[in-house]
């Protein structure tokens, strides 16, 4: 059972920053990845960022230079420090956690935060 806790996002005005973070429990000892996805009504849900368990990370490429995206294994913990923020930076942010095949290889998501960039 794993849980992802999200928090942050809000509204801010074009140019602004914010920043999420994502509190995991349960079975983090599965994880391989962690990361942020977000999605716009009526379109798929895309990828923002993800950090594995060794520190690589991915960024959309449209996010690359603006958003930073971090984790503390300590307290199973990933934040996504996003700056310059752009309208078309508006959605649901979703945190992602990855487990190991060796435990299913199961995509475990958090129940989302709204992130408001107005122009």
């Amino acid at each position: 059972q794993v849980q992802l806790a999200e928090s942050g996002g809000g509204l801010v005005q074009a140019g602004g920053s914010l920043s999420l973070s994502c509190a995991a429990s349960g079975s983090t000892f599965s994880f391989i990845a962690m990361g942020w996805y977000r999605q716009v009504s009526g379109k798929l849900r895309e990828l923002v960022a993800t950090i594995t368990n060794d520190g690589t990370i991915n960024y959309a490429d449209s996010v690359k230079g603006r958003f930073t995206i971090s984790r503390d294994n300590t307290k199973n913990t990933v934040y996504l420090k996003m700056n310059s923020l752009k309208p078309e930076d508006t959605g649901v942010y979703y945190c992602n956690a990855e487990s190991d095949r060796y435990y299913g290889g199961f995509d475990y998501w958090g129940q989302g935060t709204q992130v408001t960039v107005s122009s």
